[in-house]
């Protein structure tokens, strides 16, 4: 009988008779074959990616809304934003997570996008951006950035805003996607680190922690949420409550022949000088070129025969929205606001340009340089005409913003209505822009002879400075800004010497501070404001008032918010109040 003994298997064997295994699949595309080869390096990258998502969304949180507080430390901070956003993130499932996480995203680009137009606000126009009615004043910044540095470069500048904004939202919102992933995988060491994070938070709170002079602990986020809704809730409120306060007029009622009865037969002339701020009589660096202008204006004036006091009104609007100012000053309301603007422009309140017009006893006209499209307000008003940039006959060139230097603005309305034998005395608001910002390039004083059609001052322009370099210096801001104040005082006081007569009353004021690159942060929203005449009467009447002798307030000469400006002024000169309500 045959013995069978089990033979060892060899390799081949067990090759040959084993179930097939499957090997593991290759890595399918170049992004996982590259993961695969270079793990090391794909680690690196992962860690990479999450610690810039994490320091976006912390920026993003901790982002201040003003330019001159974004600061080194406000950036190390805990904010408890991120605390509850990871215990939210922590506690949902997969797909809600996400929601969450998405959300989340697009909130804090949106919150970063109004804290960058906040910082825009704060430094041109002196407050926030309001969500309900300054989206329009996007379109006046457009046309600003146009005029200084021409139409192809603000194109390029707002398609690179459109462009940064989308990939704000986008790279937002895939960090915190990523975050909530990140979390997610790695629970429960997230949930252990999110502990802390809530303890130390709560401690540095309670114990007043600080990193410099910031707290520690922070809801930076949140409040600048709440700054926001807030601003929106009292926007809205405002609006019934202005509407009311603008129907009832102390001097509504009153007959034309009871108006500035003290001024009849008198030539009143309402100048606005641009951006004329308190900061170019006092700031060190602006001051002296600017005083030495004024005092020389008053001495001048004297030897021709006129008198001039002086004194402070508080403007409405700082740094920019001129026509906030211009409505403030001759409505005698307060409009602050493009809302309230709008309320009053919509009504019939009683201006004190329109208070001439309703006498009968005067022509009332605009000249209005700035102005390059249709202009409804005029009659609002009480203009019979109006001069705008394409009626005054300036052939030459822009300066940036400016359609023309004042000194031509001046002698075309010399030209075309006050040196013009007329029935009626005139009465006439006139728009000053040559001071208005960039102050690049800027115009020089002509000889009144040679202004022509205003062709002269194409060498001038040309051989001026470069808007793009002046805005980018704020010391060369300043200086250019005070020689561009300098201007337009002279243009005034040259004009009122050349041309004024025994006649003739002359009201000018700035319509608001300059910027805050040359005002300063805190500085006050105080303007010059000065009445010129050769008849002493005119001065008599306001002797009561306080101001200062000469074109120079003092520093100590009275303080008026300019809504003020309109009752006094109607007061001093006969009028008669008789309230209108409704």
């Amino acid at each position: 009988m045959a013995v069978f003994t089990r033979q060892p298997r060899t390799t081949d064997d067990a090759a040959e008779t084993a179930p097939d295994t499957p090997e593991p699949p290759a890595p399918s595309g170049r992004l996982a074959r590259w993961r695969a080869e270079r793990p090391t390096a794909a680690r690196v990258l992962r860690h990479t990616a999450t610690t810039l998502a994490a320091a976006l969304v912390l920026c993003a949180l901790l982002l201040p809304n003003t330019v001159h507080t974004v600061t080194p430390g406000k950036f190390f901070r805990i904010p408890v934003e991120a605390i509850i956003g990871a215990a939210v993130l922590l506690a949902l499932p997969r797909r809600p997570r996400l929601v969450a996480a998405v959300a989340g995203g697009l909130s804090l680009a949106a919150l970063t996008v109004l804290n960058l137009l906040d910082m825009g606000f704060y430094e041109y126009l002196g407050r926030g951006f309001n969500l309900v009615l300054d989206w329009g004043l996007l379109d006046d910044a457009q046309a600003y950035m146009e005029d200084a540095m021409g139409g192809a470069g603000a194109t390029a500048l707002a398609i690179g805003a459109v462009v940064l904004a989308v990939l704000l939202f986008a790279v937002t919102t895939l960090a915190t996607v990523r975050l909530s992933n990140v979390l997610a995988r790695h629970r429960a060491v997230a949930v252990r680190s999110t502990l802390a994070a809530a303890v130390a938070w709560t401690l540095a709170s309670t114990l007043g922690l600080q990193v410099g002079t910031l707290p520690l602990a922070t809801d930076h986020a949140s409040v600048l949420v709440e700054v926001q809704a807030r601003r929106v809730q009292t926007t809205l409120r405002d609006e019934a409550a202005f509407e009311r306060e603008a129907r009832t007029d102390v001097f509504g009622g009153t007959p034309g022949e009871q108006l500035v009865p003290d001024l009849r037969g008198k030539d009143v002339l309402f100048a606005f000088i641009e951006s004329y701020g308190r900061s170019a009589i006092e700031d060190p660096l602006i001051a002296p070129g600017v005083r030495r202008t004024l005092d020389s204006g008053t001495d001048s004036l004297a030897k021709a025969g006129f008198a001039s006091k002086s004194g402070w009104l508080t403007s409405a609007t700082y740094g920019g929205s001129s026509w906030l100012g211009h409505s403030t000053f001759l409505s005698g309301l307060w409009i602050d606001s493009q809302q309230r603007y709008r309320t009053v422009t919509s009504g019939d309140h009683l201006t004190l340009t329109k208070a001439f017009q309703k006498t009968g006893d005067w022509q009332t006209l605009g000249v209005m340089p700035g102005v390059r499209k249709g202009w409804p307000e005029a009659k609002f008003y009480g203009l019979d005409n109006v001069y705008d940039a394409f009626e005054l006959g300036y052939k030459g060139p822009k300066f940036s913003w400016s359609t023309m230097p004042d000194q031509y603005t001046l002698e075309a309305f010399q030209r075309l209505e006050h040196g013009r034998e007329r029935d009626k005395p005139l009465m006439a608001e006139i728009i000053l822009t040559s001071s208005h910002q960039p102050w690049s390039p800027l115009p020089k004083m002509v000889d009144w002879e040679d202004l022509g059609d205003g062709s002269l001052f194409g060498p001038i322009q040309r051989a001026g400075t470069d808007p793009t370099e002046v805005i980018a210096d704020s010391t060369r801001s300043k200086e250019e800004y005070g020689k561009s104040v300098q201007y337009s005082v002279s243009s005034l006081t040259q004009w009122l010497e050349r041309y004024g007569t025994k006649d003739t009353v002359l009201v000018f004021l700035g319509d608001h501070q300059p910027i805050a690159r040359v005002s300063g942060h805190r500085a006050s929203r105080d303007v010059p404001v000065s009445i010129v005449a050769k008849d002493p009467e005119v001065l008599d009447r306001i002797a009561g008032w306080g101001w200062t002798d000469g074109l120079r307030p003092a520093p100590d000469a009275p303080v008026w918010r300019m809504s003020d400006f309109r009752d006094r002024f109607l007061t001093a000169y006969g009028s008669t109040p008789s309230r209108k309500t409704g």
